[in-house]
């Protein structure tokens, strides 16, 4: 272990969390602590505290809370080494010593990285001058200007086949430094070494600190056998665990940019030309596993953005299935493919930046490209190929490992099945695939009995045939057809659906009548703010409204609100902080009047005792889901007697407590009406 914990305690003690945070934050001093906005996200009124005797930050509005490390992991987007060199840099402390020959190699590796930079250099100035005319004109042909060329540090590898070898030398560089940093080709059949680079646009490659570690050259010629070449293995430079531009799209994401994945050196440029900074490359070879995982440190939803030929759509789907096993809740791919026949630096020279965004906004999803891939060219007439359709698509998410995301996909694709092959009338009718045994009836449905909502991806195609409808990439729709004569597309109903518009389900009546009680009685935080906390919510909009609520509260303007006592200024903090949709929705979520305890005229009294049942019943629906899925988990690996038992008393306590809700009425005798025993 490099940074042990009384090397890092040393770190935190040297350097107030205040002081770190300030750098970042304006922060005001508010008793034993600080004060300020935000740095997670936008707000008006600070909810961000920092207290430097405990030696933590703690941010109301996004819930986030740590120490100097985790601020600056967060706050410049680097990992946990880097924040603790940073950290030892800016309080003047030295990095622990590390054993002889880790020491030895680190040196190793710095006295190559000054080879490369003078590298770099090399090509840079060999552009500008006039051995670099032609390169020049090429990257002219391409719109990169010269601001352009020098902020990506671009250059010109002459023709020769000692020049950079030759300049090197002059200035000290040993061969073997040359060599080993992957500049010149050695091997014992070549008796003098010589430059790997020649007759070249050079494009340097830089770790995520910005420091060249490798080039890619672009061949100038076209008899060559290699139009691009890179620089192969080597201490510095692992082609597999970095990305083209990685630096720069870490920052820009960071600060909220989307992320890009393009295919080569001059897409990338291209990109970040017309605005878009957060774009980056694989080097030379396709997608890595390692490359994925640098991707989603940057973004949880990573935009791959390939050439709109039959090679890009391979490489789409290639990177679908290297990723299906490695997605995890909130990690996932979007797929942007590009016309036919242009790649983004044509996009971006022919149409600019609207081109661009109009090809971005139409992304689709990972479960989207592996559904149309499933189905494109596809027959599926007899009940033979159905049926090998479900297996292909079984087996895909049987290959996710993450349990609970697996179940997700199973639930989508089944959703899809059940849209595809509906028969005419619906799905209730005799006779229909479900009632044949289709996935309805088991494969991904599970043994739960738990219906899930039917979802088309399809519009009317010509006679007996069926479009999928995915957005961009419509257009090449006709060769991914189903022939499912004599079934028929959703309902008209169905297909205005907020499913089918691609809109999130609505809050829980449950989760509706929480939220709408702390927004009519904000007195009750006083005692109740970490249980508030603590509560797990279902659907994202109610994290986001419990989110803005506790940070009005914790601005100081509700807390000292005596129980009765309206909530205006709540609502109008919430109002304030872009909230009022999610508010709206919360109160359209109650559709009875009933529930008199969540109203702002409830005693006190009363909004205690439905505020414990509401917390108490949420609690055990909770509970009970985990157990659901427990049940069902077991009833798949051993159907027996035991596990469907289990899985009916489960499904029988969910109801009594969905019965019990039901009973939630808050009439308290204290606001003048008879209270109902639950």
């Amino acid at each position: 272990m490099r940074f042990t914990p009384q090397f890092l305690d040393e770190l935190r003690a040297r350097l107030p969390v205040s002081e770190v945070v300030g750098r970042r934050v304006k922060l005001k001093k508010a008793g034993r602590e600080w004060k300020g906005l935000s740095p997670f996200q936008q707000e008006k009124s600070p909810s961000f505290t920092v207290n430097d005797q405990k030696g933590f930050y703690h941010d109301f509005s996004s819930g986030k809370h740590g120490d100097i490390i985790s601020f600056v992991m967060e706050t410049d987007g680097c990992g946990f080494t880097e924040a603790v060199e940073r950290l030892a840099q800016m309080a003047g402390v030295p990095l622990p010593a590390v054993t002889p020959d880790a020491a030895r190699q680190e040196q190793r590796r710095k006295s190559l990285y000054d080879v490369m930079d003078l590298a770099a250099k090399f090509f840079a100035d060999t552009l500008a001058s006039r051995l670099g005319a032609r390169a020049r004109g090429y990257l002219a042909d391409r719109a990169m200007s010269p601001a352009t060329q020098l902020k990506f540090r671009l250059g010109y590898a002459p023709g020769e086949r000692f020049a950079l070898k030759e300049h090197l030398g002059k200035l000290g560089i040993p061969v073997d430094d040359m060599v080993e940093a992957g500049l010149l080709i050695a091997g014992e059949d070549i008796p003098v070494p010589f430059d790997r680079f020649r007759d070249r646009v050079m494009f340097p490659i830089t770790d995520v600190r910005g420091r060249v570690i490798a080039f890619g050259g672009r061949a100038l010629e076209k008899d060559v056998p290699a139009k691009y070449l890179n620089s192969p293995e080597t201490p510095l430079f692992h082609k597999g665990d970095n990305l083209y531009n990685l630096a720069v799209a870490r920052a820009a994401a960071h600060d909220g940019a989307p992320l890009i994945v393009v295919e080569g050196y001059v897409d990338v440029i291209a990109m970040v030309g017309a605005g878009y900074a957060a774009t980056v490359a694989p080097l030379g070879t396709a997608l890595t596993e390692n490359q994925l995982q640098l991707l989603w440190k940057m973004a949880d939803e990573p935009i791959l953005c390939f050439d709109g030929d039959k090679a890009g759509q391979k490489a789409a789907w290639r990177a679908a299935d290297m990723a299906l096993p490695h997605l995890a809740p909130g990690k996932s791919l979007r797929f942007a493919l590009l016309p036919e026949g242009q790649d983004p630096d044509d996009l971006a020279r022919s149409g600019g930046r609207a081109a661009i965004e109009e090809v971005i906004g139409s992304a689709r999803g990972l479960a989207d490209v592996l559904w149309t891939r499933e189905i494109q060219s596809g027959s599926f007439a007899t009940p033979e190929r159905r049926a090998a359709l479900e297996a292909r698509i079984n087996e895909l998410t049987n290959g996710i490992r993450d349990e609970v995301l697996r179940r997700y996909y199973r639930q989508d694709m089944a959703e899809r099945l059940r849209a595809a092959f509906a028969p005419q009338g619906g799905f209730g009718g005799r006779g229909g695939y479900a009632a044949r045994g289709g996935p309805r009836a088991g494969g991904f449905g599970g043994e739960s009995g738990r219906g899930f909502p039917q979802r088309s991806a399809f519009t009317p195609g010509a006679a007996g045939r069926i479009q999928p409808r995915f957005g961009r990439g419509a257009a090449s729709a006709g060769s991914q057809t189903i022939n499912r004569s004599p079934y028929q597309v959703a309902s008209p109903d169905l297909a205005s659906s907020p499913i089918m518009r691609g809109q999130r389900s609505a809050i829980s009546r449950r989760e509706a009548l929480i939220l709408l009680t702390l927004i009519n009685h904000p007195w009750l935080l006083d005692d109740r703010l970490e249980e508030v906390a603590a509560l797990e919510l279902a659907h994202p909009e109610a994290h986001r409204l419990r989110a803005g609520i506790i940070a009005a509260f914790a601005n100081d303007h509700h807390h000292t609100a005596a129980p009765g006592e309206p909530s205006a200024k709540l609502r109008a903090d919430l109002a304030a902080a872009g909230l009022s949709e999610q508010l709206q929705r919360v109160e359209r979520a109650i559709t009875t009047n009933d529930v008199w305890a969540a109203a702002p005229g409830a005693a006190p009294e009363d909004v205690l005792s439905t505020w414990h049942q509401l917390v108490a019943l949420h609690r055990q629906w909770h509970s009970l889901l985990r157990e659901l899925k427990d049940a069902e988990l077991a009833l798949g690996d051993q159907q027996s007697e035991a596990n469907f038992g289990w899985l009916r008393d489960v499904k029988a306590r969910l109801a009594e407590v969905d019965g019990t809700e039901a009973l939630i009425e808050g009439f308290g005798e204290s606001s003048g009406r008879f209270q109902r025993s639950v």
